[in-house]
């Protein structure tokens, strides 16, 4: 291992010591696959505790973390106002059910409107909080079908999206190896070519109820939209009368360097009628969120028509406010921001990379060759934990709190990387 790779005290655990590489992990292994559904393959790693942007494994190993949950971790591990905020909550209020609600529920739904809509939200605009991510465009599509209803069946959606896996959002989501075995799916989607005007004006019409897109796409990786397709499918889906509902699970809350990585995309002046979100905005907790905006968000659900048993919990919501207060206090922003920028500069001048796509800390590294498996394995091994999301690209989504130091690392290890990859593949 690399000097990522440390051993302490305090990576010992009762069930191994960090005695060999695999040791106390391949025991944990073994019990995951005898007790944990296969729907993940084995884990890579079995990790034990976190500070910053550093995980530990289960053998005291150090990795430096650069995908953060998947871009989750929006304060790191551990972050002293996450912990205070969820254990403060906890010994007061764990849990209400939805005939209640709490301080920190209606104060979060009033943050999340001024987030999503900086200038102000527009009149009649309202928040509902769920769990995820999937379960946050679950409830958005049943919004959708509430406008639409039986005179508006069709719902648009691009190539290479990635909505959620649940059966609503699936149908949404792109990818045939994720629909395929669970197909007949939710009638109606449509999927148009990734940043085609004319598909997408052509395909719009009076019997569709909503445009759902990514402004970044995360899983195609990382595919910003093209300069000018938001502000256009904006004025096409106003002038059919129907919803734009933007998904910002993963590029939201910071994560691009604006609160939304729709704020920064021609000029920030389009506003939506659906905002959802989750991951980052939880910092770990799990929690997501519809943010419909206008006079029709009081009135498209009505009681009864849709719910959720811990969405909203103060335990979660006390936690997004933790990190929403962060985040401004600690000027994440503008330091993802100036990383992100720096980090693309250094990363484009490796040999073995042919561009770099996304803005802020969401970012994919373009390799001229599909060695990304191989690099991620080196890496690991490295000590640096990266995602493969496409065959010939790395994704990189680290905690907001990465330091210049920290991702100036990570550059000074890729090349080896990919050169131990390039090599595994050679004949």
């Amino acid at each position: 291992m690399s000097e990522h790779s440390t051993t302490t005290e305090h990576d010992t655990t009762e069930h191994g010591t960090t005695t060999g590489h695999g040791t106390a992990g391949t025991r944990w292994t073994e019990r995951y696959r005898g007790a944990v559904m296969n729907t993940f393959g084995d884990p890579q790693r079995v990790l034990v505790r976190g500070e910053g942007a550093y995980v530990w494994d289960a053998d005291g190993n150090r990795y430096l973390d650069l995908l953060g949950g998947i871009a989750v971790n929006a304060l790191g591990h551990a972050h002293p106002a996450l912990v205070a905020a969820v254990a403060d909550q906890l010994g007061t209020l764990g849990h209400v059910s939805n005939f209640f609600t709490t301080p920190a529920q209606v104060m979060l739904a009033e943050r999340l409107l001024g987030l999503v809509s900086p200038g102000g939200a527009p009149a009649g605009s309202r928040v509902f909080l769920a769990n995820s991510g999937t379960e946050a465009n679950e409830a958005a599509l049943k919004l959708t079908r509430r406008h639409g209803g039986p005179a508006r069946p069709r719902v648009l959606a691009l190539e290479g999206a990635f909505h959620g896996r649940t059966m609503g959002a699936l149908s949404l989501t792109h990818k045939a190896a994720y629909r395929e075995p669970f197909e007949p799916l939710p009638a109606g989607v449509e999927f148009l070519p990734f940043g085609d005007l004319a598909a997408l004006e052509a395909a719009l019409g009076d019997d569709v109820a909503a445009l759902f897109l990514e402004p970044v796409q995360g899983e195609a990786g990382v595919r910003p939209l093209p300069n000018g397709y938001l502000a256009a499918a904006r004025r096409l889906t106003r002038e059919a009368g129907a919803l734009l509902v933007l998904d910002e699970v993963q590029s939201g809350m910071g994560r691009t360097g604006s609160w939304m990585a729709h704020h920064a995309l021609d000029g920030g002046a389009v506003v939506p009628d659906v905002v959802t979100l989750a991951k980052g905005l939880g910092g770990g907790m799990p929690i997501g969120a519809v943010v419909a905006l206008g006079e029709q968000a009081a009135t498209l659900l009505s009681p009864g028509q849709h719910g959720t048993t811990f969405g909203g919990n103060p335990v979660a919501a006390a936690a997004a406010l933790a990190v929403i207060d962060t985040i401004e206090r600690e000027g994440l922003l503008a330091h993802v921001a100036e990383t992100g920028a720096a980090l693309r500069a250094a990363l484009v001048r490796v040999d073995g990379v042919a561009e770099v796509r996304g803005s802020g800390l969401l970012l994919a590294v373009q390799l001229d060759a599909p060695v990304a498996k191989g690099a991620a394995a080196a890496l690991l091994e490295a000590g640096f934990i990266v995602n493969p999301v496409r065959e010939d690209a790395l994704r990189l989504a680290p905690p907001l709190v990465l330091t210049a130091e920290q991702a100036d690392s990570f550059v000074q290890a890729l090349p080896a990387a990919l050169a131990a990859a390039r090599q595994a593949v050679s004949p």
